[in-house]
């Protein structure tokens, strides 16, 4: 049986469901089930700050992800963007990092191919209180 390929957009919904789910649960295998063995990620700081290759390196994220915010994040969606081949979601989150109140806004930008995700990108900024 042959698979039907699924349109950019059904992929990227598809996906970004499993990521807001590993997320609020720490759930991430049917995300990563959805990234080729290729899958690049770029995040703006830390440990993963910049570019980073292979499935291997997403696993740990992911898994450093669900560390940093133990309790999980709820997740608001506000805007999805797209074109042929790449899918970008804008949205807000919340919840506990490391025991203190924790607010943001996200875009990522997950690139298909096929029915995979074969690279994602993470943009953010505070949404918490200025002084």
């Amino acid at each position: 049986m042959v698979e039907k390929s699924l349109d950019t957009m059904e992929v990227a919904q598809q996906a970004f469901g499993h990521f807001t789910k590993g997320l609020a649960t720490g759930e991430w295998q049917p995300f990563v089930d959805m990234l080729t063995e290729d899958f690049t990620f770029w995040f703006p700081v830390g440990s993963y700050h910049g570019l980073n290759v292979g499935k291997e390196r997403a696993i740990a994220f992911l898994e450093y992800v669900s560390e940093t915010f133990k309790g999980g994040l709820s997740v608001t969606l506000d805007r999805v963007t797209s074109n042929e081949t790449t899918v970008v979601f804008e949205f807000r989150d919340e919840g506990m990092m490391r025991g203190e109140p924790y607010k943001n806004r996200i875009a990522v930008s997950f690139d298909v191919r096929g029915n995979k995700i074969c690279s994602y990108r993470e943009y953010f900024g505070s949404d918490g209180k200025s002084n």
